[in-house]
């Protein structure tokens, strides 16, 4: 699917793995010859990001600067001329919201770092932020203002983020789109039933959301619980 596409930036979410264990079939994929990965310090096979790229980055930083969450491995940012692109996997609030507060700081910091890139030339971010924004966006929203992923104070999270000059862009193209999802659990057959949520974005800054030619939700791709987004741009 990856080679039929043929990105010029491939950001990967909940990778697992480190570098070095990163499969041969990923690694010689045509096309993306600069790779980036990162991956969560002494907890093998949890969390981790990667991007991989057509044309080699300006500079590739990883973490957010906040010690709390930099461990995780669950950010990349790789500077082109033109703007950033950001790799994110965003912590879950967990089962039960035991994570929640956890997230709540991590929404914040978050924020302030996407800023700080910003300032300096737009932002791309793309990954798996873990929320939900509206009621549109999940199958059972009365069913589910209790869980991870719906809380008020999630969903408040991103308000900030778009509130702050950021844009969701399948949002901006598809106000309506009911049934767009992104997430489907394993159990039940969610995914034959479309029983999903839409957890997986790419948020742009606001001066470059003109660029946005379109924001595809490939819901076709599957080996995941998660299917890919896929953003198109003005060169």
């Amino acid at each position: 699917w990856v080679e039929e596409d043929a990105p010029d930036v491939l950001c990967l979410q909940e990778t697992k793995c480190g570098g070095p264990a990163v499969p041969p079939e990923v690694r010689d994929l045509p096309g993306l010859p600069h790779q980036f990965w990162a991956s969560a310090e002494g907890r093998p096979g949890y969390s981790g990001v990667g991007l991989l790229a057509r044309t080699e980055p300006l500079n590739v930083t990883y973490g957010i600067g906040d010690p709390e969450h930099d461990a995780e491995g669950r950010v990349i940012t790789a500077e082109f001329p033109s703007l950033f692109v950001v790799s994110a996997y965003v912590p879950n609030a967990g089962r039960g919201l035991v994570r929640l507060q956890p997230r709540i700081r991590w929404d914040s910091a978050f924020l302030l770092f996407l800023k700080g890139l910003d300032a300096r030339k737009p932002v791309l971010l793309c990954g798996d932020l873990n929320v939900a924004h509206a009621e549109i966006d999940l199958c059972h929203p009365k069913a589910n203002r209790a869980s991870a992923g719906f809380t008020p104070e999630e969903r408040e999270g991103f308000s900030r983020l778009l509130g702050e000059g950021f844009v969701d862009s399948f949002r901006m193209l598809y106000p309506e789109a009911r049934g767009a999802f992104t997430f489907w659990t394993y159990l039940g057959g969610a995914r034959a039933r479309n029983v999903g949520w839409r957890l997986d974005y790419v948020v742009v800054s606001q001066r470059v959301a003109r660029d946005v030619c379109d924001s595809k939700i490939r819901s076709g791709a599957l080996g995941s619980d998660h299917c890919p987004v896929t953003l198109y741009m003005a060169a």
